[in-house]
């Protein structure tokens, strides 16, 4: 089965945390539990990171109920992404570990 442009976004991101050692894991979208989770949570440098990923171009279409976990997110200090490429991340991380 092809891979939808999001698909190919979240395996780029995938790949750039692995070859930096970035532990993360993406939750399950089952109905079972709360509703805008990012879709790749991580951990980096004992640091929360959540990425929510868009196909190309599609960075601002996000749900109230992604924008309202990202800012729950960011305002309990955590970091929180919404990317369309993988160079979005690598910026991030590269700003953060220099």
């Amino acid at each position: 089965m092809a891979k939808t442009p999001e698909g190919k976004v979240k395996d780029a991101v995938k790949k750039e945390l692995t070859a930096r050692g970035i532990w993360y894991f993406m939750p399950a979208a089952n109905g079972f539990g709360k509703v805008g989770i990012p879709d790749i949570i991580c951990c980096y440098g004992g640091k929360f990171l959540a990425i929510e990923t868009k196909a190309p171009g599609k960075r601002n279409n996000t749900t109230p109920n992604q924008d309202a976990r990202i800012n729950e997110i960011r305002a309990a200090k955590g970091w929180a992404l919404v990317v369309d490429d993988v160079e979005q991340v690598k910026e991030f991380l590269d700003e953060r570990h220099n």
